[in-house]
């Protein structure tokens, strides 16, 4: 956390990609900024790894009934965000494991969709800087999610058998890590704060008091926009992989001018 104003982030990609470990997940995380990117020309494609079956308080429950339950309320809520899909993993809620398997399905998703950014957790996050431990699943789902981003899914000799099938090395050229305790970046998200309420509004299965945690919600987005000069804004740690392709033909645009003397 910082107390200087910075200016609010203005990159916006063509594709992104959000990985969660939950149903619900994405949308007491960036659904802000998906919903502001998606509103801009973005596609956004959601995937989570969990089906979210142990998401409950009574021991009796089914938990075959409960994640049919929490899939259809995400898919309710990635409506109201706007993603072009998601993708349900189906992996143990409560037991999720950063392993190879994993990894490889997260590969197969980013080659498919391609995405040119990857929003996730921050995998080095177990206490949260305000309180509070961060789920396992959580920790799982972004350590597998970066491990997937890089080196992996832009590596062609990691699960070659994903090349051969179609799916050809795909590079993510940005991260964004959200519920981060070194955020250096800020996402306006003024004009979709309604949109992610609302998306989490779907949720009713896990939100016992919703207007009080809305309550919170909209607090936490006034806070960081006040560090940004905006009404509303969600935090994230940025980690730029790759330049834009644009950014790297005026880098070597400069780079040539220089050389042959007309750089002025």
């Amino acid at each position: 956390m910082t107390d200087k104003i910075v200016t609010a982030h203005t990159w916006q990609p063509n594709r992104f990609m959000v990985i969660v470990g939950h149903p619900d997940d994405a949308d007491f995380g960036p659904a802000g900024a998906a919903a502001a990117w998606i509103d801009a020309g973005a596609e956004g494609w959601l995937v989570c790894c969990t089906s979210g079956d142990a998401g409950g308080e009574d021991p009796a429950l089914d938990p075959l009934v409960l994640a049919r339950s929490r899939e259809e309320e995400q898919r309710q809520a990635a409506k109201i965000v706007g993603y072009a899909g998601v993708t349900f993993l189906h992996q143990p809620d409560g037991s999720l494991v950063n392993d190879l398997p994993l990894r490889e399905m997260l590969v197969r998703e980013i080659r498919t969709f391609k995405p040119d950014a990857v929003l996730c957790g921050d995998p080095e996050v177990v206490i949260h800087g305000g309180g509070g431990i961060n789920h396992t699943d959580h920790r799982a789902a972004a350590m597998a999610a970066v491990d997937a981003v890089y080196p992996a899914a832009r590596n062609p000799m990691a699960f070659p058998w994903l090349a051969n099938a179609g799916l050809p090395a795909h590079k993510v050229r940005r991260l964004y890590l959200m519920w981060s305790n070194q955020a250096d970046t800020w996402i306006d998200v003024t004009a979709t704060a309604d949109r992610k309420i609302e998306a989490l509004r779907c949720h009713s299965s896990q939100l016992h008091d919703p207007e009080a945690v809305f309550a919170r919600i909209r607090g936490r987005l006034a806070e960081q926009g006040a560090l940004s000069g905006v009404t509303a804004a969600e935090a994230y740690r940025l980690v730029v992989l790759d330049q834009d392709p644009a950014e790297n033909a005026d880098v070597e645009e400069g780079l040539t001018a220089e050389a042959s003397g007309t750089h002025s």
